[in-house]
């Protein structure tokens, strides 16, 4: 694994980078950074169409997180409904299932904003650690874009 921080646009990084961030389970979708995934990749409109019943599922299946895979987006799923709070907990699962998507899907290079710890409250050095655990033993290059 290859761990970086810079200041930068998420949006600006080289398209051979996936592009990772969280959202809900409802695909609500509606404050943060998800709004501009949205105007960029219609990334709420994509996710209902392909997966009309997912929080059904997700409540029923008591999943604890999830990623899916649309485009080049991951979309790491660390809660249940958009006003709720991830865990530590719910963010590792989520973490868990990209990396295993970017096994199977031959993904080497992730960018990402610092998940988890804008409107969503967790502590940045907890996301980042559970991040570098996850990862330690693959070669996926993690780009993490900061903000100034």
């Amino acid at each position: 694994m290859i761990y970086q921080e810079d200041v930068r646009d998420l949006f600006s990084v080289p398209e051979e980078y996936y592009l990772a961030h969280c959202i809900s389970a409802d695909f609500a979708m509606g404050k943060g950074i998800v709004v501009e995934f949205n105007k960029r990749f219609q990334m709420k409109q994509r996710l209902r169409q392909a997966y009309p019943n997912y929080l059904e599922r997700f409540v029923a299946e008591q999943m604890e997180g999830d990623c899916i895979l649309m485009g080049r987006v991951l979309n790491l799923i660390t809660k249940e409904r958009y006003f709720h709070k991830p865990t530590i907990s719910t963010m590792r699962t989520a973490l868990q299932k990209m990396k295993e998507i970017s096994e199977e899907e031959g993904i080497s290079k992730i960018a990402m904003p610092m998940i988890g710890a804008g409107l969503d409250r967790l502590q940045w050095k907890d996301v980042a650690a559970q991040i570098k655990d996850v990862f330690q033993r693959s070669d996926v290059e993690l780009l993490v874009c900061r903000l100034k």
